[in-house]
């Protein structure tokens, strides 16, 4: 099965996300979207491949979100692609696709939806343990 995750390495969600593919058996894609910005039809399309509103996607805990008036629910989707295309921290993270689907993973075990199932559990950095799925 392929893969792609679009990653920030200084998340743990997104790291987790990662682990849980490779324990999957799978070697994904790597995207570090704020290397390798995704283009706009590309955003847009994982969004919308995710069943997430464009606000949905943006992450509002970053400083740009306040600090660029992104709480003003007047601002049309195209106002909030702008802002994440030019500042890629307020992408969401992580995004996930495969053939089973895409998901934006949080929590991390959201990405099970879209694996084969597991046979053995996972711990997570935090030490959660994530129990097998098949």
């Amino acid at each position: 099965m392929n893969a792609v995750i679009y990653h920030n390495p200084r998340c743990g969600t997104s790291r987790n996300t990662l682990a849980l593919i490779r324990h999957a058996g799978i070697e994904p894609e790597v995207i570090e979207y704020l290397l390798t910005l995704p283009t706009r039809e590309r955003l847009v399309e994982l969004i919308a491949a995710a069943g997430l509103s464009v606000r949905g996607a943006i992450r509002s805990k970053e400083k740009p979100y306040l600090e660029l008036g992104l709480d003003d629910a007047s601002l049309s989707d195209d106002a909030l692609l702008d802002a994440m295309l030019a500042h890629p921290i307020l992408i969401q993270r992580p995004l996930v696709q495969t053939e089973l689907g895409t998901r934006m993973c949080r929590p991390s075990e959201v990405v099970l939806e879209i694996l084969p199932p597991i046979s053995t559990p996972f711990t997570k950095e935090d030490g959660e343990i994530v129990g097998a799925t098949g």
